[in-house]
């Protein structure tokens, strides 16, 4: 008798909460164009040297490689375009993070006007609660610079 039983990874994370959001001059439908495109997030994050997919859609695959090495590939777990919002899970990174689940969403704020929103809930690979202030300055600011990027593609 086997005492295998199905397992997974893949967690829910109970770590840090970051949200970063920016307002752009520019209407709900070409934000989302650019932040809503899972494969083009070197787009706004100059950090990234490519993007590797793998599939299309809900469960596809996208391996982000950045210019210094790093590599983090995630899952997208959803995507409305109706809503204009989609999120994702990290499975694999370099960058010391345990658990990270993220969504990016766009709300339209009149004419010509949106909000784009960057939600992400993660956790450090190390240190436990004592880590948690600092990985969640870095989240931060790694979730704020992409923002400021994305404000300055529409301003």
């Amino acid at each position: 008798m086997s005492t295998l039983q199905p397992d997974t990874l893949i967690k829910n994370p109970h770590g840090c909460h970051v949200v970063s959001s920016v307002e752009v001059p520019t209407d709900a439908a070409k934000v989302w164009a650019v932040v809503g495109n899972f494969a083009g997030f070197d787009k706004f994050i100059p950090a990234l040297s490519h993007i590797e997919m793998t599939g299309e859609g809900v469960s596809s695959l996208r391996k982000k490689f950045f210019k210094d090495g790093n590599l983090v590939v995630e899952q997208l777990n959803s995507r409305d375009d109706q809503a204009l919002s989609m999120t994702w899970t990290t499975i694999y990174n370099t960058l010391g993070v345990a658990n990270l689940w993220a969504a990016m969403s766009v709300e339209p704020l009149g004419a010509g006007k949106s909000r784009a929103t960057w939600t992400i809930i993660a956790e450090p690979a190390q240190g436990g609660a004592e880590a948690l202030p600092g990985f969640k300055d870095f989240v931060q600011g790694f979730a704020d610079d992409a923002m400021k990027n994305v404000l300055k593609l529409f301003a």
